[in-house]
């Protein structure tokens, strides 16, 4: 699936980069870089926020379940941040996301497609007889 999603990403990011003028990438290989970077981060991210929700359920005091939601709470635009530094860090000028909003529309829209086509290609169960 980790193929999958990374066609996923390039092609929301090349329609992305065709349809808004704040998203820029200068070249189809920047563009395919761009998702693969966008995979290791979101992988990350989903990795850190599941163990995160997971100690909110698990938390034996109200204590240890309001320090795990203010962790999730940094999590979430944290991340957002950390995409837009490592995407500046990774191609400087060359690759532009825009802003703080538009990195978290982007990254909903690569979620939701992912989670589409992940649907569309699952394979179905054997039928009852």
């Amino acid at each position: 699936m980790d193929v999958v999603d990374v066609f996923v990403y390039v092609v929301v990011l090349g329609l992305t980069v065709q349809l808004l003028p704040g998203v820029l990438s200068e070249s189809f290989a920047l563009t395919l870089l761009t998702a693969l970077l966008l995979k290791v981060i979101l992988e990350l991210v989903l990795a850190a926020k599941s163990r995160v929700i997971a100690r909110i359920r698990s938390a034996g005091s109200t204590a240890a379940r309001v320090v795990a939601v203010a962790t999730l709470l940094l999590i979430l635009p944290g991340s957002k941040l950390f995409v837009l530094w490592a995407v500046d860090v990774a191609f400087g000028d060359a690759v532009r996301l825009g802003g703080f909003f538009s990195v978290t529309g982007l990254i909903v829209v690569l979620m939701l497609a992912r989670g589409g086509v992940r649907r569309i290609l699952a394979p179905e169960p054997p039928p009852d007889r």
